[in-house]
């Protein structure tokens, strides 16, 4: 418990002024994370056929995530769809030049990982762009479903939502979650109003609570079919990149496509 609030403490004071200040400094680490994310889910899934097909992943995730919608290499210019299609044509013609050393398998794998991690934190960047408010509130929303799911289900809670995934989630737990996501969403509007009718707001506070805790249920079950207890390490005590932000990656997707963000 005291390694888990230690680090809390240090990840807030380098984090918190990264966050509200922004620009360059921010885009530099999300990027860094993303990485860091990528190489959990590489090593998770241990494709154990050496480092190329690991930099390619890499050269494409930045390609990726980095903050611009087009990009011009000598004459081509390049949109992210086509980044991401040349990602894939490029993992088939290595499987193809391996002669299956690296296989289907396995460029399935890399290319779901790089594009959900790549994509995900290619939103949070846009989030951050976008306002600070708008990441602020979908970090609230988060914090508040987690809080309202441990609180309750610790008291309420005898409906196990999904045991064989996350023994300790209750159904109790999850709708105590949503309650007090619906409460903090709607402070928040009244402190800080979005340009966006109550009932929109509502309605994306609901959004974010439920896809948050189905976005925690899917990296617990990627967990457990591969037998790992984290993704990493590098936040003692809480785990790695993909842990902490499980349930917010999975969260910015879905609102980027009912444009929220």
């Amino acid at each position: 418990m005291k390694q888990r609030v230690i680090t809390a403490i240090i990840a807030l004071i380098i984090l918190v002024p990264l966050i509200i200040y922004g620009h360059r400094p921010f885009i530099v680490i999300s990027i860094l994370f993303a990485c860091i994310g990528l190489f959990e889910l590489l090593r998770m899934y241990n494709t154990n056929k050496g480092t190329i097909f690991e930099v390619w992943a890499f050269i494409f995730l930045i390609g990726i995530v980095y903050p611009k919608q087009e990009m011009t290499l000598f004459h081509w210019t390049f949109t992210k769809y086509d980044v991401i299609l040349l990602f894939l044509v490029g993992l088939l013609g290595i499987m193809v030049l391996s002669k299956n050393k690296f296989s289907f398998d396995q460029a399935s794998f890399v290319f779901f990982a790089t594009v959900y991690v790549g994509t995900a934190f290619y939103v949070l960047i846009e989030t951050r762009m976008l306002g600070l408010n708008y990441l602020l509130f979908i970090l609230f929303i988060i914090w508040a479903t987690d809080s309202g799911a441990y609180f309750v289900g610790k008291f309420l809670g005898k409906r196990k939502l999904w045991p064989e995934i996350s023994p300790n989630k209750t159904v109790g737990g999850a709708l105590g979650g949503l309650i007090l996501a619906l409460i903090v969403g709607a402070i928040f509007h009244l402190v800080y109003p979005f340009p966006l009718p109550w009932l929109s707001v509502i309605a994306v506070s609901l959004v974010i609570s439920v896809v948050g805790q189905i976005g925690d249920l899917a990296a617990s079950a990627m967990k457990r079919h591969y037998h790992i207890k984290d993704f990493g390490n590098i936040f003692p005590g809480h785990g790695g990149i993909l842990d902490r932000l499980d349930s917010l990656l999975f969260v910015l997707i879905v609102l980027y496509i009912i444009q929220f963000i």
